[in-house]
């Protein structure tokens, strides 16, 4: 197996700490007592005790990382590319507060731009006429 060791910063020892991402995301990863633990004592994880916590989605022999890493890629990348970047947004938007809101709703509007109804709102625009919005359904 790969031979992983995860270390957590030792910043705590010295009288720092992550009060941002680090510390909720890891919440979220592991529980609050797991997490609690991490922080507190900075200890060394191996690989199979990272798998074990939650921290890694799996473990491979070293020998096979890229195979498996690029078997990943393709399985993720054989998905609608669209909808792997809403999903991508949609999950990051909750640690991102407003910032992430804004990214998912950049990413819908450059959706819509590509839509005949996205089309027709632009044409309208530059015609300097009211939209026919009426010819598209009408789904909530």
């Amino acid at each position: 197996m790969l031979s992983l060791i995860i270390h957590f910063s030792h910043k705590m020892q010295v009288g720092s700490f992550d009060a941002g991402y680090g510390a909720s995301i890891m919440s979220r990863l592991v529980g609050p007592k797991r997490a609690r633990e991490i922080w507190y004592m900075t200890r060394f994880y191996n690989a199979a005790e990272a798998d074990k916590m939650g921290l890694v989605n799996t473990v491979v022999p070293l020998e096979k990382l890229e195979e498996e890493t690029i078997k990943w890629c393709r399985e993720i990348l054989s998905n609608s590319p669209i909808a792997i970047r809403l999903c991508k947004s949609a999950i990051n938007a909750v640690d991102d507060g407003h910032a992430g809101l804004q990214q998912i709703g950049g990413d819908a509007t450059l959706l819509f731009y590509g839509t005949e109804e996205g089309t027709e709102g632009k044409n309208a625009y530059l015609e300097r006429r009211k939209p026919d919005f009426s010819r598209f359904p009408k789904l909530p």
